[in-house]
């Protein structure tokens, strides 16, 4: 393993305090509190309806009805997290929400399966006949079960193909447009509902806060998924200006545009790329800025991972470029300390790069890469730390590629005071949850670690 260090003996410190552009940890607490609160609603509205419960039968109907409730609830709310609503974004952090939502997404599909077989065991044990014919009764002759069936089994099916060992085999974009089938099965679902459910059936005030849950949640998406995308694809027009070398396999695109102030992006975060050329205008890929953003120019950096960031090289000057976002709570606002390390991997320095740039105070940097050709963008991390006076690690493997340590130890050797810093972290994935763990041995609390994680 090699170290190098550009270290400046004379930090200049500034004694201002960190400005903080948000609250995220209120707005995280906020946006889980009106979860469960929606939640507690949902279970009043059960109970409101419901005199008294007898029986086996009643028991499990009634256990039916409030999975049911749960599940329809959490199939709006999960509407409302793949939304990329701007303050839920950059407060609880765009990795953090695709957490929730895969958590939400295997609740919503357990509590869904739950309701199916409570529902079918109640019924047939008030009926008395047997599973298959009481199912074939409900599916077929109750009003618009048959379409809620199939959205069923097509939520039930995006999410045996969302598993983490399906994922593996299968592209991002494959999986990003297998997530638009959940828009369906929510569609075909939610008839079924007011129709069969005791809870709205007759009840004209618990049909209509339904009808606003699902609405309110359908607008959120319909505006920032699909109306302020195409409005900015057309107000900014964006273009690319040149693609330049940084490291093997990682390049810089410059891009020019009108009006990108109005975008509001903040060092740090990352927008949404969709790059009008042939085999490349039908998806839309993440990538972070790597520069402050300019009112006229914005730059990403990529590595060259895949078949479509590979094409990205040899885009040609004047490609049209639609841009969705900024999306990422990785800014100066989730800042609390006056001192910040940021610690980067690989090609993960193209957000810290930003923040490096634009970061008041003392700020320290950790490179880490497998060889010095990879290190991507140091001239320009020189040419900053000379500017403000910080010191910049370059931690590398050694030729034989092994990996270097990752540990409280070896963090602490290099930044004595290291549970006094804010950290601001980005790489791959391993790399990410080594660090973490070594930042926490070293006394760093877990609210002073802030990191987001493109994995799919």
């Amino acid at each position: 393993m090699g170290i190098a260090s550009t270290a400046r003996p004379g930090h200049r410190t500034s004694r201002r305090r960190p400005r903080r552009f948000s609250t995220p940890a209120r707005v995280q607490a906020c946006a889980a509190a009106t979860i469960w609160a929606g939640a507690a609603g949902v279970l009043g509205l059960w109970w409101n309806d419901t005199s008294a419960v007898v029986g086996p039968a009643g028991w499990l109907t009634g256990a039916g009805r409030i999975t049911g409730l749960l599940a329809g609830y959490a199939c709006a709310v999960l509407l409302v997290l793949m939304a990329r609503v701007p303050v839920l974004d950059r407060s609880v952090g765009t990795d953090r929400l695709a957490r929730w939502h895969a958590l939400g997404g295997r609740c919503t599909l357990s509590l869904a399966l739950a309701h199916t077989l409570l529902v079918i065991g109640g019924y047939t044990l008030t009926s008395g006949t047997n599973v298959l014919d009481q199912t074939a009764a409900l599916v077929l002759d109750y009003p618009d079960l048959l379409k809620g069936t199939a959205g069923f089994l097509l939520f039930a099916a995006t999410g045996i193909l969302s598993a983490r060992a399906a994922r593996r085999r299968m592209s991002y974009e494959t999986w990003h447009y297998l997530h638009f089938a959940t828009y369906l099965a929510v569609f075909l679902a939610f008839g079924h509902q007011l129709s069969n459910g005791a809870d709205f059936v007759g009840d004209r005030a618990a049909q209509l806060a339904w009808y606003a849950l699902y609405l309110g949640a359908a607008a959120l998406l319909l505006w920032y998924r699909f109306a302020v995308p195409l409005r900015a694809g057309t107000r900014h027009r964006l273009r690319v200006t040149a693609v330049l070398p940084e490291a093997p396999g990682v390049f810089s695109m410059h891009l020019t545009g009108e009006r990108l102030d109005e975008l509001g992006a903040l060092p740090g975060q990352f927008l949404r790329w969709r790059f009008l050329a042939p085999g490349l205008w039908w998806t839309a890929n993440p990538y972070s800025l790597s520069a402050a953003p300019h009112p006229d120019r914005l730059r990403i950096t990529v590595k060259a991972a895949g078949g479509h960031s590979a094409a990205l090289a040899r885009l040609a000057p004047g490609t049209r470029v639609w841009a969705e976002g900024p999306y990422g709570g990785l800014t100066a606002g989730r800042r609390t300390a006056p001192r910040v390390l940021l610690l980067a991997g690989g090609v993960g320095i193209t957000p810290l790069r930003a923040l490096f740039e634009t970061l008041p105070g003392h700020v320290t940097l950790i490179y880490r890469a497998r060889r010095p050709d990879d290190l991507a963008l140091r001239r320009e991390l020189d040419a900053i730390a000379a500017s403000r006076h910080s010191p910049v690690h370059y931690v590398l493997d050694d030729p034989a590629g092994h990996r270097s340590p990752l540990t409280a130890a070896a963090l602490h050797a290099l930044v004595p005071d290291l549970a006094a810093h804010d950290v601001y972290l980005c790489g791959p994935p391993g790399m990410t949850g080594a660090a973490v763990r070594a930042l926490r041995d070293a006394g760093v609390p877990g609210r002073r670690i802030h990191h987001e994680s493109f994995a799919f």
